[in-house]
């Protein structure tokens, strides 16, 4: 390498960036030019592509302006705009210069959704070939002559659309009169208002097969009545106000395939077999019950080739009877469905009931069978920034941010960060819009240019992956090298508006499943458990690397050992599992403070598993979903909670890590899978109504101690200690990224303000009106039943050789019921020994702390119940 580190030739700079260029995937062939870039600083995407405004502004693309572009022919970078921790984003919005503006213009959030527009005129008539207005009167005689030119004196297709019309001017109009055999009438956006006026003039028409209401307020004023009144009295109706009738049949059908309209109203068939023809059928959106229907049939459509059924509930039929239907059209190619939906569940099932179909959802059937994909839909609809003209720029982004953001962790030789770093590409690498099958590739890339990561700078590295045609879309995977064993399908639900009803029916059959666990509390034993106090008096040899244990256990029973070896006890902080105790030589007549299998409790997603398989959804456990595993039913309470107005805010916490390190609130679907990308998590309901303590959350610290599993000895320590938040609770969403408004835990960030459990349970009693004794007993009742999940589920846990302390942390809701937070391994308890207590219930005067872990080995070792209640 160069001297002083710094890089300066090629061969530097592979040296140096070894592992990173093979991490990036960036192919070999474009390394030097990497390098030669990295070290000109050279940004010259926009001499090749250009960034185009769609979907009415709210979003931008990214297009080829070159001739064309080979794959793997060309690398470029692409600039990080912002980089940021998460907990510091909503800062750097509002603190650094021009930040904001930038990230609002380049997320599409800077402009106004409601624009302050001049009034247009949208007095009565419509204009005609030289730009003038027309009345109603003038339409009608226009049409009425229209019919004697062709010969015909029927006008059989009337559109009278938003002319202003209201019911008076309905029933001057005297319709029937002059149209007696209308088929299809387009009173669309006008001013009709009363549902009686408009119905006694509608059932007039005796041959009416469509009638379009929409956009009337009559439509807002009328129920279910006004439509059966239609019905009854124009009982050839097949369409009404888009959507077809349970009477719908070949006109109908006809409609939708193209055939029937305003030129060719369907009054004559010309063919026995007016359908015969017809080789596209958009159904779309008909909200069609039944389609078993004398109509559609195989056999008066023998030419179908393309057939769209989206949006259509099709209760009314099994999915034997519709893929049966289906199944008869012999020369259809293209099929349109929600996936899952009324055909089924699986498009792989779909696909082979219907072997002639080439192309589900405008997918190939060689790429569904091949990738395996369950849920597919061509049609998905991105997801698009809402917000208010009110909202200010920085709420807008925080909003839409997930829609852009990146991440990655930084790591050296000692360690890697507890928390991911997330930025936002250039207007440029933003504009990659997403693709199953792209044809360009981005990575992240830390250059070193001094051989150090102090020196690091981030990039993102765009290259192509096919041939790219000038004037094509630029596309990258948003989740590349993740497949449906990852949940594909669901985790797209960030960026677009995947099937909702899907996701709603996975929640529920979960849910069903959950609602329908049942549990038996298993019978009281008998203690099976004897104290270890040696007949000759000599003291039990604890080896510990937990320094309060080895300060303040005191008592002339226990001595400690350097030696793991010579230990009867094994007290570690440290996971003990077999390599540990060969390097240690650990053997198993030794006591060791965890139990085997604990991890079904210690870790949060193992916890709820545990609690879900033993009591299904009780209600002192929040509801919880490993977004490993079960993101859909996630999404499907989210998008229930959505349609039921009930709050919808989410905490998202890591398998396996405590101090509340990356833990995030949030109300953003799009935030909570892309979240899933930094590490496993839970996502748990965000308790949004605790009980508080003069205005702050609280949470409460116990201390159980476990004996054994089978039978279950467990017992409650008599001190336990309330963590209380330094900040006023506030659901205002500023607040989610201040630690020191929803967390508790201050040993480790804030200001540790503590407060006596005396003291906290009497101003508690006060503040409140309630009575403590009556919430301890709700607490010992769910820490029993916690246990005994354990117990029941993971019989496994039992080891005579195993003693242990556990941290159960529980919050109060607005109701006052517990909350279980989650059970710590081995907790800190350094409060318990740094204070003395006096226990809220019990006896035995004050508790000193330095008496703590005394009193603890008291229990799991010599069968003594000071300071300790047995559950």
């Amino acid at each position: 390498m160069a001297a002083a580190g710094v890089i300066r030739t090629y061969d530097d700079f592979v040296k140096v960036h070894g592992i990173l260029l093979a991490a990036s995937g960036v192919p070999p062939s474009l390394h030097r030019q990497l390098f030669e870039k990295l070290s000109t600083d050279t940004f010259d995407g926009g001499e090749f592509f250009e960034v185009e405004a769609v979907e009415d502004g709210r979003q931008r693309r990214l297009v080829l302006t070159s001739d064309s572009m080979e794959k793997e022919s060309r690398v470029f970078l692409v600039d990080h705009a912002w980089t940021f921790r998460l907990d510091d984003a909503r800062k750097q919005l509002e603190e650094v210069p021009g930040l904001a503006e930038r990230m609002a213009s380049l997320m599409c959030v800077d402009i106004d959704l409601t624009p302050d527009a001049e009034e247009q005129d949208h007095s009565a008539g419509v204009s005609d070939e030289n730009g003038c207005k027309k009345n109603v009167l003038e339409i009608v005689e226009s049409e009425i002559c229209t019919a004697k030119q062709r010969g015909d004196d029927t006008v059989r297709w009337l559109e009278l659309e938003e002319l202003d019309m209201d019911d008076a001017m309905l029933l001057s109009l005297d319709l029937t009169s002059k149209f007696p055999n209308l088929l299809a009438l387009s009173l669309c956006g006008n001013k009709l208002e009363n549902v009686e006026t408009v119905t006694h003039e509608i059932i007039k028409f005796k041959h009416l097969k469509a009638l379009w209401l929409n956009d009337n307020p009559v439509i807002q004023n009328s129920d279910d009545h006004m439509a059966d009144a239609i019905f009854e009295g124009c009982s050839s109706l097949e369409i009404y106000n888009s959507r077809f009738t349970c009477n719908f049949g070949e006109w109908a059908l006809g409609f939708c395939g193209g055939i029937y309209g305003k030129d060719n109203s369907g009054c004559s068939h010309k063919t026995d077999h007016p359908l015969g023809s017809m080789t596209f059928l958009d159904l779309s959106n008909r909200f069609i019950h039944n389609f078993i229907n004398k109509a559609f049939l195989p056999a008066k459509m023998p030419s179908l080739s393309h057939l769209n059924l989206r949006g259509n509930p099709l209760d009314q039929n099994s999915v034997g009877e519709l893929l049966q239907l289906v199944k008869g059209f012999t020369c259809l190619n293209a099929l349109e469905v929600e996936v899952p939906g009324p055909l089924g569940e699986s498009a792989v099932e779909i696909l082979e009931s219907l072997p002639n179909l080439s192309l589900l959802n405008g997918i190939s059937r060689s790429k569904i069978l091949e990738s395996g994909k369950h849920v597919i839909d061509s049609m998905l609809q991105p997801r698009l920034p809402e917000w208010s003209s009110e909202e200010p720029l920085v709420d807008r982004i925080i909003n839409a941010m997930w829609l852009y953001l990146m991440n990655y962790r930084l790591a050296d030789d000692e360690k890697i960060d507890e928390t991911s770093v997330w930025y936002v590409m250039d207007e440029l690498g933003s504009a990659l819009r997403h693709s199953d099958e792209p044809n360009f590739r981005v990575s992240p890339f830390l250059y070193m240019p001094d051989g150090k990561l102090a020196s690091a700078i981030s990039f993102s590295i765009l290259w192509p992956t096919q041939k790219v045609q000038k004037g094509d879309e630029c596309t990258r995977d948003f989740l590349y090298g993740i497949g449906e064993e990852k949940q594909r399908s669901a985790r797209l639900s960030a960026w677009y508006h995947t099937p909702q009803n899907y996701f709603v029916k996975q929640y529920e059959n979960h849910k069903h499943k959950l609602q329908s666990t049942s549990f038996v509390s298993p019978p009281m034993k008998p203690s099976t458990t004897n104290s270890l106090l040696r007949k000759d008096g000599s003291a039990l040899r604890v080896y510990t690397d937990i320094p309060p244990v080895e300060e303040l256990l005191t008592r002339p029973e226990f001595v400690i050992t350097s030696d793991p070896k010579d230990a009867d006890i094994i007290w570690t902080s440290t996971q003990v599992d077999e390599d540990m105790k060969a390097a240690a030589g650990l053997t198993d007549q030794q006591y060791i403070n965890q139990f085997p299998f604990e991890a079904c409790l210690v870790m949060k997603h193992h916890l709820a598993e545990t609690v879900q398989k033993a009591h299904g959804s009780p209600t002192w456990l929040q509801p919880t979903y490993n977004l490993e595993t079960h993101l859909t039913h996630l999404i499907g309470e989210y998008y229930v909670r959505k349609r039921d107005g009930l709050d919808n805010l989410w905490i998202l916490k890591p398998w396996n890590m405590a101090r509340t390190i990356d833990t995030t609130i949030t109300g953003n679907l799009s935030a909570i899978i892309r979240l899933m990308e930094t590490g496993p998590k839970i996502c748990q309901k965000y308790i949004e109504r605790p009980a508080l303590l003069k205005g702050k959350k609280f949470d409460i610290r116990y201390i159980v101690l476990v004996r054994s599993v089978d039978p279950l000895e467990i017992f409650l320590a008599d001190v336990f200690w309330v963590r209380l938040a330094n900040n006023q609770y506030s659901l205002d969403k500023h607040s989610f990224s201040e630690y020191e408004t929803h967390f508790t835990v201050m040993n480790y960030r804030g200001k540790l303000n503590h407060m006596n459990t005396p003291e906290f349970v009497r101003v508690f009693e006060q503040e409140h009106q309630v009575k403590w004794w009556d919430i301890h007993m709700r607490v010992k009742r769910m820490i029993r039943s916690v246990f005994e999940s354990a117990a029941v589920v993971h019989p496994e846990m039992q080891s005579p050789k195993s003693r242990a302390i556990y941290g159960v942390d529980v919050m109060l809701d607005c109701h006052f019921q517990p909350k279980l937070l989650e059970v710590t391994y081995c907790p800190d308890c350094t409060r318990a020994c740094k204070y003395d207590m006096e226990p809220i219930f019990g006896g035995g005067g004050i508790v000193k702390g330095r008496d703590f872990y005394n009193y603890v080995f008291g229990c799991l070792f010599l069968n003594e119940t000071n300071h300790t209640s047995p559950l």
